[in-house]
């Protein structure tokens, strides 16, 4: 049997034997050399070894926006001055004193000396990292030995979070075997702690596939090492987390005539649920979980939108009942769309909204627990998430049917399906920022272009040359260089024709980002039976960490499949 399917453990067991290392702790921090200098007030300054390591990490940063931010250099100040010495408490008052610029110097020549290493020496540090994944990067589950994902300890650093986050610049500190609970199975070799060091504890829990876990210092979350994506036990979850996805496209039509009832229920909190689940449903919003304030930035999904997120608009752009959304959403990526939604919808916004204030909530009777419970009600294992799975999914299979052409060459294939997974990142509003290279590599395909032009332009020349030699001699000779002529020519119109799809495809991709939903979002199987079904190579669709990771699928799906 394959090795997705072998037998069954009861249920919450997870592995019956787990062995592994423990985690891999970050090297200790190097001083810096004598000649590299912190300055205050313009003045040379030596600190202490702890004070200068997180001086270091303000120092790498110095080309960052962060460093800009008040509320970054704040929460740095504030948390550097709790770990220095006395004196350099006494000495060190203002940030704007502090002069980082020789020791950011010295970090980015030694970055620029690491690039630029002869080919032996790179090979031999990627040499030295083989062995510590080879030592650390695996374990063995159940007799498998299994890829661990993150098998490292996090570095010290300074914490960014994303958007305008409240606690950016607040010191990230370094995980000490002291904080770290090590998981394993009882008869298993224990992992031992790095020499003079103990384990903040050690448990044989086979109810969770963690390996080790931790509390980080800056949100106080529990942190933990995972089995790699391409593990038995991580496939089996990827596959089944489909399987329910598919189980609501049985139901999903059931589900979305209930809603539809209940936006007329006398009941405002019914309304409220109903409204919601529409936009979960047509919009692939998230649920949009209760937050703590000052915690994290101000970021809402669906069940948490305030009245100032939306604006009603009876008539746009030729368009009846428009909702105008516009929030920060999860990573604090911005979702602004223009919809037009059904008459009833349109009518309990105006309603929901009625005498609040703009920060007060939308869905004020609403909550994410009350709205999965229901949910779990309508069909066993539904959340608000597996609606997102199931559009994303049931979008690209219908989005291949209608874009691809079984005459196009590869290329055109490709970009057909690059196409349908746009609409899914649209759908899913997955966006990213263009890239810092992009011009510029937009202008080398663009010279790409021209001169390949101008080679089809000269092939051209020379077919006609050769026809009008051929018109003149009729001998065999000339007739097969006409022949040989046009062939160069159609290879290199083949050739243009390529550059110009790839063109096309990066300018519209340029503020997309398709790998969140081709990793998360996207059953893999339909993406493999559409390979198989065009003959297009696996391997230009998924890279080989892909393909690792959905080995499952592509053992499983035939080019019949259907979502």
């Amino acid at each position: 049997c394959s090795r997705w399917e072998e037998e069954k453990k009861e249920d919450g067991v997870k592995w019956m034997q787990l062995e592994h290392r423990g985690p891999y702790f970050v090297p200790l921090y190097e001083p810096l050399p004598e000649d590299v200098q912190f300055y205050y007030d313009g003045k040379p300054l030596k600190l202490s070894l702890a004070t200068e390591e997180i001086a270091t990490f303000y120092a790498k940063m110095l080309d960052h926006e962060y460093t800009t931010k008040e509320i970054f250099q704040n929460n740095f100040f504030h948390d550097w001055r709790k770990e220095m010495t006395s004196e350099e408490q006494e000495i060190i008052k203002d940030l704007d004193k502090c002069d980082f610029r020789e020791i950011h110097k010295y970090f980015v020549e030694k970055n620029e000396a690491r690039k630029a290493l002869p080919k032996e020496e790179k090979q031999k540090l990627k040499e030295e990292a083989d062995k510590i994944q080879e030592e650390y990067g695996y374990c063995i589950l159940d007799g498998h030995r299994e890829k661990i994902g993150n098998f490292k300890t996090e570095p010290p650093g300074l914490f960014r979070g994303r958007g305008e986050h409240p606690k950016m610049g607040m010191l990230k500190k370094r995980i000490m075997p002291e904080d770290v609970i090590i998981n394993c199975s009882r008869d298993s070799k224990i992992p031992e702690p790095p020499e003079g060091h103990k384990w903040k504890e050690v448990r044989f829990d086979n109810t969770v596939t963690w390996l080790a876990s931790w509390t980080e210092n800056i949100q106080n979350t529990l942190k933990y090492i995972m089995l790699n994506p391409s593990s038995k036990l991580k496939g089996e979850k990827d596959w089944q987390k489909y399987e329910v996805a598919r189980r609501l496209k049985d139901v999903v039509h059931e589900i979305r005539a209930q809603y539809r009832k209940d936006w007329k229920s006398k009941e405002i909190k019914k309304r409220q649920r109903a409204v919601a689940l529409y936009f979960i449903d047509k919009l692939a919003l998230r649920a949009g979980n209760e937050k703590e304030e000052g915690e994290t930035a101000d970021t809402v999904g669906c069940c948490s939108l305030r009245v100032e997120h939306i604006q009603l608009h009876p008539q746009l752009d030729g368009q009846e009942h428009v909702v105008e959304f516009d929030f920060l959403g999860k990573d604090s990526i911005r979702y602004y769309n223009k919809v037009s939604v059904e008459k009833p919808v349109f009518k309990n916004l105006q309603l929901f909204m009625k005498n609040k204030d703009p920060t007060e909530d939308l869905f004020d009777q609403l909550t994410t627990s009350f709205l999965n419970k229901h949910l779990q009600h309508l069909m066993d294992g539904l959340t608000a998430k597996v609606f997102r799975t199931y559009n994303a999914s049931i979008t690209l299979q219908e989005q291949l049917k209608a874009l691809t052409n079984p005459e196009d060459n590869v290329a055109g294939k490709l970009l057909s399906y690059n196409r349908a997974n746009r609409a899914v990142a649209i759908l899913c509003n997955h966006q990213r920022s263009i890239p810092k290279t992009f011009a510029k590599s937009m202008q080398v395909l663009q010279e790409k272009i021209d001169a390949k032009k101008k080679q089809v332009e000269e092939a051209q020349e020379e077919v006609k040359k050769a026809e009008d030699e051929f018109e003149d001699t009729k001998d065999a000779k000339a007739e097969a260089n006409v022949e040989k002529k046009k062939k160069l020519l159609k290879r290199l119109e083949e050739q243009l024709a390529k550059l110009n799809i790839q063109a096309t495809d990066r300018e519209e991709n340029k503020r997309i980002a398709l790998g969140t939903s081709k990793l998360n979002y996207l059953d893999p199987r339909i993406s493999v039976a559409w390979c198989k079904k065009f003959g297009i190579p696996i391997e230009r669709i998924y890279n080989k960490t892909q393909r690792e990771k959905f080995a499952w699928a592509i053992d499983m799906a035939g080019e019949d499949f259907e979502f």
